[in-house]
């Protein structure tokens, strides 16, 4: 087949690495980087004028943002296949409201909160229990849209902040505490099939201190997790919710996330994301032996899934960022160590000059390595990023360690 992969981040590295392994595929990426160009064709310009260009016989879109903005729906009228849903699907993304909505109607489990479009009410809903609530962003946020205050300054001046730049519309919710895992699921409207369960690191520094980022690394499976906690999420959560969908009129077709909180009292969703999560995907994806192109064309078409077959064994993905992440950093660093490495290196913040790569964003590389057990896919993934160097270059060491 022919497939355009959208986006030019690392899990678009992965998605575009995956399905090109079995060498069956011509991958083309709009607008890739300096990892994708190594074995795919990076292009530049509008991916539907692209898609239609080159006559593909699927699309499949990394990033939320154009999925949120009807590429799915576009793509659609031009009888084009995409591995990703609707604008109005979507909107379990760009609206943590309206997911809370969707939850509250399937019957999924989520924690309990109250949405808000004036600063006061919010500030007089938290009152002098901040510590007790999270703060949400209802749109979009590039992962980085959760808060958790700790003092009455902290939770006002995160409400007026969020006010000034967000939607217009945040949402407060009651504060969970417990393990967080993630669960991928590949759905065609009505069935889904999930991937094995995965655990990112948002904090930037090691013992999950530090502000929010897009992700500092992840583990597959996290060693806490019971092997078929997959299938209690597809029973509970993933078809509950399409179920839910369908019957407002629209099949959810592309990959679910769901990201859940794992408590005392048993498992709690905070979110969904309507793609791949990153750097999830980086970890992941490796362990699926099956082949992804008839796995996602059949879901993009409403067909039947085919089974997907997991390798023994896990995976780790440690991020290599620039110096000040999530804040400002410096670009234009080159990179050298890479040629050294056994692991896979999927390439994030990265820009080639005259033969040569240099740092090009926050985060730069995610190294993945694969092993027998956790412990040993962890110590190949360390080792190899150890070896990859550029000024300024930062990384959690506790990856795998926290939860």
């Amino acid at each position: 087949m022919k497939i355009l992969v959208v986006g030019s981040g690392g899990r678009e590295h992965a998605l575009a690495w995956a399905l090109h392994r079995n060498g069956a595929n011509q991958i083309l990426v709009s607008s890739g980087n300096p990892g994708t160009a190594e074995f795919a064709t990076n292009t530049t310009g509008d991916p539907v004028e692209i898609a239609l260009k080159e006559s593909v016989d699927l699309v499949v879109v990394g990033p939320e943002v154009p999925l949120v903005n009807g590429i799915a729906d576009v793509l659609e009228e031009k009888g084009i296949p995409c591995f990703g849903p609707s604008a109005q699907c979507a909107r379990l993304e760009g609206s943590k409201w309206f997911a809370k909505e969707i939850m509250a109607e399937a019957g999924v489990p989520t924690a309990t909160g109250k949405v808000f479009t004036d600063h006061a009410s919010a500030v007089d809903y938290i009152g002098e229990y901040p510590d007790k609530f999270v703060i949400k962003a209802d749109g979009l946020a590039a992962g980085k849209g959760v808060y958790l205050p700790n003092t009455r300054k902290e939770s006002d001046a995160i409400i007026e902040e969020l006010f000034r730049n967000g939607s217009g519309t945040v949402v407060v919710e009651q504060r969970l505490s417990g393990r967080e895992v993630s669960v991928l699921a590949v759905c065609n409207g009505t069935d889904a099939v999930v991937l094995p369960p995965s655990r990112d690191h948002k904090r930037v520094y090691d013992g999950d201190m530090g502000p929010n980022t897009g992700g500092m690394g992840a583990v597959c499976p996290p060693p806490d997790i019971p092997f078929d906690f997959g299938d209690d999420v597809l029973e509970k959560v993933i078809l509950p919710v399409l179920r839910v969908m369908k019957a407002r009129g629209t099949e959810y077709r592309g990959v679910l996330y769901a990201g859940l909180m794992i408590t005392e009292y048993g498992y709690f969703v905070l979110e969904f994301n309507v793609r791949f999560g990153d750097p999830e995907t980086q970890a992941v994806l490796p362990l699926v032996k099956s082949s992804l192109d008839q796995l996602f064309l059949a879901a993009a078409r409403g067909k039947k899934l085919p089974p997907v077959e997991i390798s023994d064994g896990a995976s780790a993905c440690v991020i290599l960022a620039s110096g000040g992440y999530p804040g400002s950093y410096s670009k234009g660093k080159e990179i050298t160590g890479i040629d050294k490495v056994d692991s896979l290196v999927f390439q994030a913040g990265t820009t080639e000059r005259n033969g040569s790569l240099y740092t090009a964003g926050g985060r730069v590389l995610g190294v993945t390595a694969l092993g027998e057990d956790l412990d040993e896919a962890l110590e190949n993934a360390y080792r190899d990023a150890e070896l990859i160097e550029f000024e300024g270059k930062h990384m959690r060491r506790d990856i795998g360690r926290t939860v």
